[in-house]
């Protein structure tokens, strides 16, 4: 079985995890991208570029959008009468 974006079980949880990323990227870039550059790497004295914070921020107003868009999507299964 092939996982489908818009699987029942599946869907809503993952729109809503991803909905929850977006925003927080949106609203927070440097808490976020601290977060996971603490996991990806063993030294402390990493310095980000000036830049990394807005592509974060512009990557969070992305998966907003998106997630957005696809929950107006509808059902794509359903049947034509």
């Amino acid at each position: 079985m092939v996982f489908s974006y818009h699987d029942e079980t599946w869907g809503m949880a993952l729109r809503l995890l991803l909905l929850a990323l977006g925003l927080a990227e949106l609203l927070a870039p440097e808490k976020v991208v601290d977060f996971w550059m603490t996991l990806a790497t063993t030294e402390s004295d990493v310095e980000l570029r000036s830049w990394v914070y807005t592509v974060a921020r512009l990557e969070g107003l992305v998966i907003v959008l998106w997630v957005l868009a696809a929950g107006r999507g509808g059902d794509e299964t359903a049947t034509e009468t």
